[in-house]
């Protein structure tokens, strides 16, 4: 793992991971020869939004259809991070547009960016510099419920408590 050393337990619903088959995930993106294939395969129309992905504790890039479930990309399993990510066509080459860490079923910390570049530099796509839209999320610990801080309010949505500083969103570390 990278400089910040965390991996991300599913902690969405219990049915979405109990649906997850065995074996079955997303798409394993090791390699630029890997992307090219994967890309190929693509219809314009998915191209034109961004996907799920996973980065597997392996390092390496998951990508599933958009509507896919974390979780089930991950095949079930602990991450470094998860989100959106979008690609563009550009001086003949792919590139990613756009890259969120948007998961709220691992709701992974921003400083999760750093495995996200990793895994995109193996596969040398260029890239932004950070998460083109970082999404910050924080459990209650008053009523243990799970957030989205917008605009710096750190202010429990459900039961109105403070939420705290720093990411919390696994209870068993």
């Amino acid at each position: 793992m990278g400089e910040w050393e965390r991996s991300y337990r599913y902690v969405g619903p219990a049915e979405l991971k109990a649906a997850v088959r065995p074996g079955v995930g997303g798409r394993r993106i090791g390699s630029a020869a890997d992307f090219d294939g994967w890309v190929a395969e693509q219809p314009a129309e998915e191209l034109a939004e961004p996907f799920t992905f996973v980065v597997g504790v392996d390092g390496v890039l998951r990508l599933a259809p958009r509507r896919s479930e974390h979780v089930a990309c991950a095949g079930g399993d602990r991450v470094l991070s998860a989100g959106e990510i979008g690609f563009v066509r550009e001086a003949g080459r792919w590139a990613v547009s756009e890259v969120s860490n948007q998961s709220t079923g691992y709701c992974p910390d921003g400083r999760s960016w750093a495995e996200v570049a990793r895994a995109l530099d193996a596969v040398a796509l260029p890239r932004p510099s950070g998460f083109t839209h970082e999404v910050v999320f924080r459990r209650c610990t008053r009523c243990r419920e799970h957030n989205i801080v917008r605009e710096d309010d750190f202010v429990c949505v459900f039961c109105g408590s403070d939420l705290p500083p720093v990411w919390n969103m696994d209870p068993t570390g």
